[in-house]
């Protein structure tokens, strides 16, 4: 699961409403912890509506169906071969998994769990990593090895195992943003260990502030920033190097796994952050654009009307550069 959070800059305003007469929005937070990270939900409403429970409801049931560390999850059954029956949330992330691995050219691929696992970033131990080892396990891995079919998930192999934490998470951001929505919230931040989505301006009719994370060492390290974002009716996901890997003989690896060779990814991106219309597609082309690397990453995004892109590259072992795509307004912090 990634780790890389961006940072949500509040300030304090006065509220006033549009016309006379008119009560006031005001802002309700609400903060949890679901899928081995936290969440939280701001939004601005008139008639002091509380929904916690409805929130967490939602979220419980999510991640009945797609934790792996639910043993009974619709994906750990699947996984598993005791059912091919997908419910809702399995059948809608699967098949955005298999439009970006075949718009990405494979670069993000569900079915990377097994990989996943063996270089010890999954939900099983760490194995003695070979190239023969490597090369065994690619054998059951590629999205184009799956197919729905009538609700059901169809594997060419049964070793084919799926993990969803590139992109699931974005989506119960969505989730979360629909339930909003539907209650008549139209001014809200939703945020899942970093994977976000905002709606309409504030009242005050200022945009959402977005910080970018200055790259740092180790997991636990403060978080500082460099740059932000002002974004409204938008979804934001970043993913990253820096924060999660580990060392051995002298290596680090990435947990980010590089579907087609087998290995973790080796490039000089640091992170980069994703903005989309829904936050499942931004956490799944945040992975994606790892893989890619920044050129071909640009690229993709560039000549993408619906996405933009922030990349944090090295420049060597003391530095690191950034990249906006053209349609993103950076501001840096004096």
């Amino acid at each position: 699961m990634k780790h890389i959070k961006l940072i949500l800059i509040a300030s304090t305003i006065v509220l006033f409403s549009c016309q006379i007469g008119e009560p006031a929005e005001r802002p309700i937070h609400t903060r949890g912890e679901i899928f081995g990270t936290y969440y939280t939900v701001s939004y601005y409403c008139s008639d002091n509506k509380i929904l916690e429970d409805q929130i967490d409801s939602l979220l419980n049931d999510f991640n009945n169906s797609m934790s792996y560390y639910v043993e009974n999850s619709v994906i750990s059954k699947i996984n598993r071969n005791e059912t091919d029956v997908m419910d809702d949330y399995f059948n809608t992330v699967l098949k955005r998994s298999l439009d970006i691995y075949e718009e990405t050219d494979g670069a993000f691929d569900a079915t990377v769990a097994p990989l996943v696992n063996a270089w010890g970033f999954g939900f099983e131990n760490k194995k003695d990593m070979t190239q023969w080892k490597v090369d065994s396990i690619k054998q059951f891995i590629g999205s184009d090895k799956v197919s729905i079919e009538d609700n059901k998930v169809v594997k060419q192999d049964r070793r084919i195992k799926f993990d969803f934490n590139a992109i699931a998470k974005g989506y119960a951001s969505d989730l979360v943003a629909q339930l909003l929505e539907s209650e008549g919230i139209k001014s809200y931040l939703v945020d899942i260990g970093g994977d976000l989505i905002v709606g309409e301006v504030k009242p005050d009719d200022s945009k959402w502030r977005i910080a970018l994370e200055r790259p740092t060492e180790g997991y636990d390290a403060p978080q500082e920033y460099d740059h932000i974002v002002e974004v409204k009716n938008r979804a934001v996901a970043t993913s990253g190097s820096y924060r999660r890997y580990y060392e051995e003989d002298g290596q680090r690896y990435s947990h980010t796994i590089n579907p087609k060779t087998g290995y973790p990814v080796e490039n000089n991106l640091l992170s980069v952050t994703v903005f989309a219309d829904d936050c499942m597609s931004a956490d799944a082309y945040a992975t994606a654009f790892m893989v890619m690397g920044r050129d071909e990453a640009g690229n993709f995004a560039e000549n993408r009307d619906d996405l933009d892109a922030f990349f944090i590259y090295s420049k060597n072992l003391d530095d690191y550069g950034v990249h906006a795509t053209e349609g993103l307004e950076i501001i840096d912090v004096e």
